[in-house]
């Protein structure tokens, strides 16, 4: 039985009590919640939502991108007798998320949306946000936790609930943005937030999750492209000139078929692959500059080092080469690795292979609990194991 007497807000990682919060609110019950804890806390709260995204047809179930999603926000301040704001953001989730989510798929690499869109659409805007209208901090539902770190500086440590931990999507903050944050589910579990939205009465409490992308709710990828594939919305790359069909191949150049385009594809994807019968197959590379997708066996696809670009961190090491532990995806448990800080990334040697390193992807490295920062990867190497 989840006691649910006491919410889980620890003070160390709270504003002083009556402090105004901006809450972002998505629509979902951890928002929600988060809202509503604060509010029955004594802080002075209220509630924007960001208008990101336009959905339409069958694409209406979503997080910030449909209207029943705002509708449900509104209800949650409604409920909670506090302010409501809904500030479009449409052009800049275009230009920041939704032109690089497809210029990266057409590139060969699969993206790490959630992280550009935390950093350069909603958090930093909702930060400066706050500011003009007299709050002193931004709360949001993302289960991670902050705590003060040395010289002033603020750590981000994973959510206690490590199924939902969400510190993967947030390396990319810097201290300016984190000091004025506050993440009141990150010491909850996810069934006592649920618990919360029931006890106190959110109208949203019994939604369910969201388990795809906010504006690819139907989570077909390859259909959302060919629909937003206009080069005007992408960078400068020269995209138009590659074919838009290609081979798949074996790792010794054998055609075993065809494609209609490289966006259907992800590193380890074994399903849709096109191939018929015979042994799994699995993608273990893509080549955008011909189209072709190299598949092997599933041991083909283990690694023992990444290469990382753009790189922030949080907290930069005070060592060049160090061991630490490293997330090659949302859903992964960090891996103990030896990461060497280079110019403008990492490179990370782990100590023991890792399946499925995904070019495109968000590298995260960690120090147990505590985010060190975190970067894209850009190559990896081959493991041994099979010889």
């Amino acid at each position: 039985m989840i006691d649910l007497s006491t919410p889980t807000l620890d003070p160390e990682e709270l504003p002083p009590r009556g402090a105004r919060i901006l809450v972002a609110l998505s629509g979902g019950v951890d928002s929600s919640v988060a809202a509503a804890l604060l509010h029955e806390a004594g802080y002075d709260v209220f509630g924007v939502t960001l208008h990101l995204w336009d959905a339409q047809g069958d694409q209406m179930v979503g997080r910030c991108c449909s209207a029943a999603d705002q509708a449900d926000a509104r209800r949650t301040c409604d409920h909670l007798g506090i302010a409501h704001y809904v500030i479009d953001e449409r052009e800049s989730f275009q230009s920041s998320v939704v032109a690089p989510f497809v210029e990266d798929y057409l590139s060969g690499r699969t993206p790490s949306p959630c992280v550009h869109c935390n950093r350069e659409v909603k958090l930093e805007k909702l930060v400066a946000l706050a500011h003009s209208l007299g709050a002193s901090h931004v709360a949001t539902g993302h289960y991670a936790r902050l705590l003060p770190g040395d010289g002033g500086r603020v750590a981000l440590q994973r959510g206690r609930d490590h199924n939902k931990d969400q510190s993967y999507f947030l390396f990319g903050l810097n201290q300016g943005v984190l000091k004025h944050l506050v993440f009141p589910l990150g010491g909850m579990e996810k069934d006592e937030t649920r618990g919360h939205a029931m006890r106190l009465g959110l109208p949203n409490a019994n939604k369910p999750d969201s388990q795809e992308l906010c504006f690819v709710p139907d989570g077909n990828v390859k259909g959302f492209i060919d629909k937003h594939r206009d080069p005007q919305h992408r960078p400068a790359e020269n995209l138009e000139s590659r074919p838009k069909t290609g081979s798949v191949v074996d790792s010794r150049g054998n055609v075993l078929g065809h494609h209609d385009g490289i966006e259907s594809f992800t590193v380890g994807q074994r399903r849709g692959l096109g191939l018929g019968g015979g042994p799994p197959r699995y993608v273990l590379r893509i080549v955008p500059e011909d189209q072709t997708v190299v598949v092997g066996d599933d041991q083909d696809l283990l690694a023992d080092t990444l290469s990382a670009c753009d790189a922030v961190w949080v907290e930069k090491p005070t060592e060049t080469r160090f061991r630490g532990q490293v997330r090659i995806r949302y859903r992964h448990d960090p891996a103990e690795a030896w990461v060497r800080v280079t110019a403008n990334g990492f490179e990370a040697e782990f100590m023991e292979p890792q399946r499925a390193i995904t070019p495109g992807q968000a590298s995260v490295v960690y120090d147990g609990e505590k985010v060190l920062g975190g970067g894209f990867i850009t190559t990896k190497e081959a493991s041994h194991v099979s010889g």
